[in-house]
């Protein structure tokens, strides 16, 4: 019977995985992680890869966040059993210089288009000055949502080295995305600079994306504060025809001048 104490167990697991008496332990040792804390090498004993996907991200999340300490063992772990999507994810978390040079060594080993890929991206999107160009441009311009996600991710590391045509051109397929999710992230990308291109891109958003886009523009525009998002500002609050998007332009001009 299991502990009642310890109430943030999975309420599931796959189908062909039946959480055996083993798991349940170390569930509830990680449930008492904050007045018991975990050392690495525990960690490393109790990881294995026929442990349950949820358990395995757990317990390689607890290794990570162990920074230098929890890097040695990521790193025996991996040698052990192979870079696992999980232990990628660890390495990423560690935040050591040679956790990021192996990943960037195993970026250069997988194809753009690997579910591996992804995952190593997502790992090194912490370093993304240190991620090459023309992986950030291909990540931007995969049709793939997590990928364009990560990509963005990546490319806020090095978008003040960037023009504002050169930030633009590098976002056009996201700011072109039919997915609101990534239209909205490129947008808080964009939301960092005041350059008037950028601004004239924000409000075009605002009269043509969906009403999620809408509200995430017109935000960027209040937050660039310039003469230029103000003037845009108050264009759309007399143009718009759509009376929901000329009253968040007005909401915006309203804050401005407050």
């Amino acid at each position: 019977m299991r502990n009642s104490s310890v109430n943030w167990l999975p309420n599931w697991v796959p189908d062909d995985h039946v959480m055996n008496q083993d798991e349940v332990a170390l569930w509830e040792r990680l449930a008492q992680s904050r007045r018991a804390p975990l050392d690495s090498e525990w960690l490393g004993k109790a990881y294995s890869p026929d442990l349950s996907l949820d358990l395995r991200k757990a317990l390689c999340e607890k290794l990570g966040m162990l920074a230098e300490r929890g890097w040695p063992v990521i790193d025996q772990l991996i040698c052990r059993h192979g870079a696992q999507p999980e232990l990628v994810m660890a390495a990423g978390l560690c935040h050591q210089p040679v956790a990021r040079d192996w990943l960037l060594d195993l970026l250069d080993s997988t194809a753009d288009s690997d579910d591996d890929n992804l995952c190593v991206l997502q790992a090194l999107s912490c370093w993304g000055a240190d991620v090459s160009s023309e992986v950030v441009k291909t990540c931007l311009q995969h049709p793939g949502q997590q990928h364009r996600l990560t990509g963005l991710q990546l490319l806020s590391f090095r978008a003040h080295t960037l023009s504002d045509d050169d930030l633009l051109d590098l976002c056009r397929d996201t700011l072109e995305d039919f997915r609101d999710p990534v239209v909205i992230a490129a947008i808080r990308v964009l939301q960092r600079r005041d350059g008037t291109a950028i601004t004239q891109r924000l409000a075009d958003l605002c009269q043509t994306g969906s009403m999620p886009v809408c509200e995430a523009a017109f935000r960027a525009l209040g937050c660039i504060a310039t003469p230029a998002s103000q003037s845009s500002l108050m264009q759309l609050s007399e143009c718009l025809d759509d009376e929901q998007r000329r009253k968040l332009a007005c909401q915006q001009l309203d804050q401005q001048f407050r």
